[in-house]
């Protein structure tokens, strides 16, 4: 997937915080997040359950739970404008337009009272000038868009009526049916099958390669980051640990929890035996210890890594390509 080196930024997350309040504490779940998006570019988020993947794309369009996350600080530059300065009247202009998210699970984020062909509907009644009379067919128009089979009576159903692969295309139908510069994608195929997986993994990219749009894919599959992403950015307890270019990182990782994460991935080829596994657990949000945050499940850290916080090291590849790591091994490289 070549990806033009010219390309312009748009977006840039710079030092995003989000907290999270537990009765009369509050604690960073989205710790000083920073990272860009180039137009056409798929850039892979991973980490562990519970890293901060998923708050992060909330966040971003600043759809937090308000009774419970706020978030703290930062910017979220998004053609060059700050959306975390918006109002929620004018975020919702964006929201879809701008800046679209397909979320984990279709069916808690479809609404079960309305047809799938309403939902679609109402996304372009706010964002386009597509008149009332013709946002059914419109509707059609994006279910065949991605692949949905007979979408002039599936526009019709609801989402009960509808598999969980189906459901998954009718949520991707309404993030992409405005067009919007970006695409935050929090693991679309985690519902569907692997043949089905593949179709709509390619939809993606064919709607990319028409658009320019650039996507942040939020995944736990290796195998689909390898296959789809050009830059890989890598979480842990709230933090980026880690950025590069997706070759890059599998050939040469930087950070030991990445190299950690890379290894518990099957090999297809070579001797097989028992998966290697990271221990213990990831720190609770409440109780994260000084330092590097990885520190107490690293084999190779050292007291250093227990008392002090690691700066990033920049180690570009040999094109000049940015590529980085927090990790205090690095500084004797």
């Amino acid at each position: 997937m070549p990806l033009d080196p010219q390309s312009e930024v748009v977006l840039e997350v710079r030092n995003l915080t989000t907290t999270i309040s537990i009765r009369t504490d509050e604690f960073a779940a989205v710790d000083n997040v920073s990272l860009s998006l180039k137009r056409g570019e798929t850039l892979g988020l991973v980490g562990e359950s519970g890293s901060g993947k998923s708050l992060t794309g909330l966040s971003l369009l600043n759809l937090v739970p308000k009774h419970a996350a706020r978030v703290a600080g930062g910017a979220v530059m998004l053609d060059g404008v700050d959306l975390l300065q918006l109002s929620e009247r004018e975020m919702r202009r964006v929201r879809g337009k701008k800046i679209s998210m397909i979320l984990q699970d279709p069916q808690t984020s479809l609404n079960p009272s309305f047809s799938v062909g309403s939902q679609i509907g109402e996304a372009l009644s706010l964002h386009t000038d597509v008149p009332k009379k013709g946002l059914k067919a419109a509707a059609v128009e994006m279910l065949r868009r991605v692949r949905v089979a007979a979408p002039e009576h599936r526009v019709d159903a609801y989402p009960h009526q509808m598999s969980g692969g189906m459901r998954q295309r009718v949520v991707g139908a309404i993030a992409i049916s405005c067009a919007p510069d970006v695409i935050i994608a929090d693991e679309p195929t985690t519902s569907l099958d692997v043949t089905v997986q593949a179709q709509y993994i390619r939809l993606l990219q064919e709607l990319q390669a028409e658009t320019g749009m650039g996507i942040i894919f939020i995944t736990h599959d290796f195998g689909i980051v390898a296959k789809v992403c050009h830059r890989l950015a890598v979480m842990y307890a709230g933090q980026i640990v880690e950025t590069g270019p997706v070759e890059r990182i599998f050939d040469a990782p930087g950070h030991p929890y990445t190299q950690a994460l890379l290894g518990s991935v099957p090999k297809l080829h070579g001797q097989q035996g028992r998966l290697p596994s990271i221990s213990g657990n990831p720190p609770a949000l409440w109780n994260k210890p000084k330092g590097c945050k990885f520190a107490p499940r690293c084999p190779l850290a050292d007291t250093r890594c227990h008392t002090e916080e690691p700066p990033v090291y920049d180690t570009p590849d040999q094109d000049g390509r940015e590529h980085w790591a927090r990790c205090w091994r690095l500084e004797t490289q």
